[in-house]
């Protein structure tokens, strides 16, 4: 080889060289852009709830995919013989997530019975020869589309206005929940309370204090698929006055025992008026929900019998669901009620428990004050507030006038007394009724006896008309 040869040999390797590191870095670097196209995960199917019944209650179809993305989701229902199209999308730009509501019963005609429920959904992946991950649901369901049966056995002719009333009733072995609703309120069945009727239900319901006198009470029972039969309660309201009074607010009562209970001093910042609307709005409201939120929790069973006991040489102040106006300097500047009664006694006076039960709560509860709150069980509670102190904790077995403090003026007290009330399913009730015997002698114990609507109707009717065939009362929906 000559040398011109040897130098023009020489020249060529770099150049060669560079071209080869080019490449392996255009390669390295398309297959950098490339390789998350060549993702291998497929997208995930969800349904929600996840049951293998479908009824009216909608259902949720979640289909992700983290990865390139979904390209395309189609969805069916196969029913009765007839496959009805529940979504067929494709996505000109990938998308992350793909959600669809099913409500069976919109389908037209469908029909009850074996269905099968298929999903398919395939990914903007390069994968599998630039086909993409696939992912397959296919999940065999029962349409269901028949509400249980309810049948009313007992229940109550006359409910005070802001009182509670009690019935008992039978539901289909389908039933998943039952109970009373009235309003946005909603009062649980608890199954196995009458006596010698291991079958039915037992309810406990209110007729709010804050609810329209039309408000119409309703026995529902609702199945695993959603459906859900309605039966009306017929019952006369009786009419009870609650009182107005209005309530003058001073500086004083504000800086000593208004403003104390916003916790930070940025809580706190403002004029008077301020401080004690954020105590009587903001904090009551958490305060109250709170209470609402420990008395969705309570015992299956009875842990009372017989009537409950007002507080020895009490008397009542205030009544339940008065409705008080609060003015400042002449002006009025809010309202609330009263959802309780307030018990005057002498100072530090120990506190008995109204009935047998178990501490649900022991503790600060902001405008109450150190508050303790019993758990007699089927969503009946009641609370003692403003005490100077708590000798029980939360968990502890209580009897009937058992010692649980003393009275005092924690909270959003203006002296020393006790605030009592009691709870039903989270709604606020009359107090007195639980305190007369009679009433529960002649409206709770003989449907826990497992006494017919008719039976208690002969019961309680004057002897004049004992001879005459009792109402029947006995109402059914299948």
């Amino acid at each position: 080889m000559s040398d011109f040869e040897h130098r023009a040999s020489r020249r060529k390797f770099p150049t060669a060289i560079f071209v080869l590191v080019v490449l392996v870095a255009a390669l390295l670097a398309g297959g950098y852009v490339l390789a998350p196209r060549f993702e291998r995960e497929a997208p995930v199917i969800a349904v929600t709830p996840d049951s293998d019944l479908l009824g009216p209650a909608p259902i949720e179809i979640g289909v992700t995919d983290r990865g390139a993305g979904l390209k395309s989701v189609t969805a069916t229902l196969s029913a009765g013989g007839t496959e009805h199209p529940l979504a067929t999308d494709v996505y000109a730009t990938p998308v992350g997530e793909k959600k669809m509501g099913l409500a069976v019963a919109k389908l037209a005609g469908i029909k009850e019975g074996a269905a099968v429920l298929r999903v398919r959904a395939r990914d903007a992946s390069l994968w599998k020869w630039f086909g993409g991950n696939e992912t397959v649901l296919e999940k065999q369901v029962t349409i269901d589309l028949t509400p249980p049966a309810i049948e009313l056995v007992a229940e109550d002719r006359y409910i005070n206005f802001g009182g509670v009333g009690a019935i008992v009733y039978k539901s289909s072995a389908d039933t998943q929940t039952s109970g009373v609703r009235v309003g946005n309120d909603f009062f649980p069945g608890y199954k196995g309370q009458a006596k010698g009727q291991p079958d039915h239900y037992f309810a406990l319901f209110a007729h709010p204090y804050n609810a329209a006198a039309e408000a119409k009470a309703l026995l529902v029972a609702t199945d695993k698929a959603g459906n859900t039969r309605e039966l009306p309660l017929v019952y006369e309201l009786k009419n009870v006055k609650y009182r107005k009074s209005t309530i003058a607010i001073s500086d004083r009562f504000i800086q000593s025992s208004v403003a104390p209970l916003l916790k930070g001093a940025s809580a706190r910042e403002g004029g008077a008026k301020e401080v004690f609307l954020a105590v009587n709005n903001r904090l009551r409201k958490e305060n109250d929900d709170r209470i609402a939120a420990i008395t969705k929790k309570s015992a299956p069973t009875m842990l009372w019998k017989g009537a409950f006991v007002q507080l020895s040489n009490s008397k009542v102040e205030a009544n339940f669901a008065d409705e008080r106006t609060y003015t400042y300097n002449g002006e009025p500047i809010d309202k609330a009620h009263h959802l309780g009664y307030d018990l005057s006694v002498t100072k530090r006076y120990p506190v008995e428990a109204a009935h047998s039960g178990k501490v649900a709560f022991a503790g600060d509860l902001g405008i109450y004050g150190s508050t303790v709150m019993l758990d007699h069980g089927l969503g009946l509670f009641t609370l003692y507030s403003h005490l100077s102190s708590i000798d029980v904790k939360e968990g502890d077995a209580i009897e009937q006038r058992q010692i649980l403090g003393r009275t005092g003026e924690t909270g959003l007290a203006a002296g020393d007394h006790l605030h009592y009330g009691v709870y039903l399913h989270g709604v606020a009730v009359l107090p007195v009724e639980w305190w007369d015997a009679k009433w529960i002698k002649d409206n709770i114990e003989p449907k826990l006896e497992g006494l017919s609507g008719e039976a208690i109707a002969e019961l309680q009717a004057p002897r004049k008309a004992a001879r005459r065939p009792p109402p029947k009362r006995r109402q059914a929906i299948r």
